[in-house]
């Protein structure tokens, strides 16, 4: 069985909170009660998601226990008192929200409840999280909303005064790493350096453990932003990042959108290779636009990644030069940290870390990855060239 309680990482309080109000142990004061919408909040990679379908297996189990069957079905998304919205590309649209709220307000088919899962709920436009307030302010008393966020701040405040929040701490690496080990099968040796150098983000936790070439680009990143020293070399390496997290997003894709095509073609009744007729191409190019906007998405989130693991870098300098006494998350690259702590000025490693901040939130507010990252680097380059 996958997807259960036991895959939840250093987040004891939420989980027992969470069981509690599926078994509908305590009562109307209880910390377990039971109501119609949750908010579950958290870092990246904190398992804010799993959690939210942990919580989902149970409510749509009887009260007595997870049901295997059940559990197997809502891993596969395919349970049918399960709601999911989510999104590949920036934004949920007011479609999708729309189309959710209309299912949440059907009774549950099989199940106790029929349950809601909102896994991108930071990325909904003002109008778009309007749609959903209604269904949050009158729910059918049989459905359960479950929305995912960074952060409380992240949703509107008509939003979050209709939930109940669970706020997710950030696992520890020994955590994150006995399960890659106990799940995937992963070396104790590589997990440990996987969850350290993915800062417990279990998702990139598993990925580096388990791919060579995940574990290839990090380095190369880190060595290229080490490289940087004149304005020249900036703009080349922004460049080189667009590739590597073209690249990744690619490798993350590519079967996906194989299997997607291959499945539509299927459901249309088209053999492989056979001729798709004018009439059914709406449908394929449809499919196409959605896999462009998660090709967008997956390199904007790809750029991100190389961010956070330059703000590790650079955090690791920083903890160098204080002489604070904690592990470096780049462990591997430590003559290069003891190095760049001495040739680099605090001030400069303060200004670069600055620098990496603004990037990611320009990013995020739509300005070209390319242009943000050759901004920062340009920054980066002139505390090189100060040292």
């Amino acid at each position: 069985m996958t997807g259960g309680w036991s895959e939840i990482v250093g987040q004891a309080d939420a989980v027992t909170t969470l069981q509690r109000a599926s078994s509908d142990v305590g009562g109307a004061d209880s910390s377990g009660a039971m109501t119609h919408a949750w908010l579950l909040t958290g870092p990246p990679g904190s398992g804010r998601s799993n959690l939210a379908y942990a919580f989902a297996t149970a409510l749509l189990s009887s009260p007595a226990g997870i049901d295997p069957e059940v559990a197997t079905l809502v891993a596969a998304r395919t349970h049918p008192d399960l709601v999911t919205l989510s999104t590949e590309g920036v934004l949920i649209t007011i479609a999708q929200a729309r189309a959710v709220v209309q299912r949440a307000s059907l009774a549950p088919s099989t199940a106790r409840y029929r349950v809601v899962v909102v896994e991108d709920a930071d990325r909904m436009a003002e109008r778009t999280s309007n749609a959903l307030l209604k269904a949050l302010e009158e729910p059918p008393p049989e459905t359960v909303w479950i929305l995912c966020a960074p952060s409380e701040a992240d949703l509107l405040p008509t939003i979050r005064s209709r939930v109940r929040t669970l706020t997710l701490q950030v696992p520890d690496p020994a955590e994150v790493a006995r399960l890659l080990v106990e799940r995937d099968g992963v070396d104790p040796a590589i997990a440990e350096r996987a969850a350290r150098e993915a800062q417990s983000h279990i998702g990139m936790a598993r990925r580096l453990a388990t791919s060579d070439e995940a574990r290839t680009r990090r380095a190369e990143t880190l060595a290229v932003a080490m490289r940087v020293s004149t304005a020249a070399s900036a703009v080349l390496a922004a460049a080189r990042f667009v590739e590597i997290a073209t690249a990744d997003a690619d490798a993350l894709s590519a079967e996906r959108d194989e299997a997607e095509r291959a499945q539509a073609l299927r459901q249309l009744g088209i053999e492989p290779g056979g001729t798709v007729p004018p009439q059914l191409r709406r449908q394929l190019k449809e499919l196409d636009e959605a896999q462009k906007q998660r090709a967008k998405r997956g390199m904007r989130d790809g750029v991100d990644r190389i961010l956070v693991d330059l703000l590790s870098l650079y955090r690791d300098i920083l903890m160098t030069q204080l002489g604070v006494g904690r592990e470096l998350v780049n462990a591997a690259m430590q003559p290069t940290v003891h190095a760049a702590a001495d040739y680099l000025r605090r001030a400069d490693v303060i200004d670069v870390l600055d620098s990496i901040r603004l990037a990611r939130e320009r990013i995020e507010a739509n300005v070209p990855p390319l242009l943000a990252l050759e901004a920062m680097l340009v920054r980066a380059a002139r505390a090189a060239q100060r040292r």
